[in-house]
């Protein structure tokens, strides 16, 4: 995947396109992710010990990782990703800026 938990990515197609957030959770095996703050969803939880009141609870859902492009650390827009081998290390760079997006 071109993107991991904790980058900063833009939704760019969907119903929340053009919002930003921070990567929660990645899912490689389902290529998807977890977006902060996007594709918010109802659901209805039963009382239990965590949550005792129970009632409708909003929480973040999964989108698909073609959905969501990584932000360029120097402009901060959207870029796609590239690779580069660096001391022996395979890093993930921005297209449009050349900087690494691994830190």
């Amino acid at each position: 995947m071109h993107v991991k938990k904790g980058d900063k990515v833009m939704v760019i197609s969907g119903k929340d396109k053009g919002k930003t957030g921070v990567i929660l959770a990645a899912f490689p095996k389902k290529n998807r992710v977890i977006v902060e703050g996007v594709n918010i969803v109802k659901k209805h939880a039963k009382p239990s010990q965590l949550n005792p009141q129970g009632g409708i609870i909003s929480q973040e859902a999964p989108i698909h990782v073609s959905n969501v492009m990584p932000l360029d650390p120097k402009t901060n827009e959207p870029t796609r990703v590239g690779y580069q081998i660096v001391d022996g290390k395979k890093i993930r760079i921005a297209k449009k800026s050349g900087q690494p997006l691994d830190k």
